[in-house]
């Protein structure tokens, strides 16, 4: 693991809803909006609340890959396509990993939660996501 850099980003937030079927999971997520933000993520932190996370826009729309570098937590990510539609999942990503973690097809945005969660609350791919953030 890499050493923290002397001025980390900060980040404003937003919620976020997953409409799972009838049910909905309501999180306050943190934006990743700016490369350097992006670039950051949630790198060298220790823990995050449960019903917390943090949403990565792409603006044009494109493929990404993801890493876990200097990330201490395991997290799921959910992929978001333009119609704001869960298209992927990657479960339980392992923490410092330099895999990467495509997106597999152009995405709008990547939506990362504390590992575990997709499964918790039963998410799945063809989920709908809303949020201000997403132009909402």
């Amino acid at each position: 693991a890499g050493a923290q850099p002397q001025q980390l980003e900060s980040f404003s937030t937003a919620p976020l809803v997953v409409h799972s079927g009838p049910t909905q999971h309501k999180f306050t997520v943190e934006l990743a909006l700016t490369p350097r933000q992006q670039a950051q993520g949630l790198m060298y932190r220790r823990s995050m609340p449960a019903q917390a996370g943090m949403l990565f826009l792409y603006r044009p729309v494109q493929p990404i890959s993801m890493w876990m570098m200097n990330t201490f937590i395991p997290l799921d990510m959910l992929f978001v396509s333009a119609d704001r539609r869960i298209v992927r999942v990657a479960e339980r990503t392992v923490p410092h990993s330099t895999e990467t973690i495509p997106s597999g097809q152009p995405i709008l945005a990547v939506i990362e939660l504390n590992a575990g969660t997709v499964a918790r609350l039963g998410i799945t791919v063809g989920d709908r996501l809303e949020s201000p953030a997403l132009g909402e």
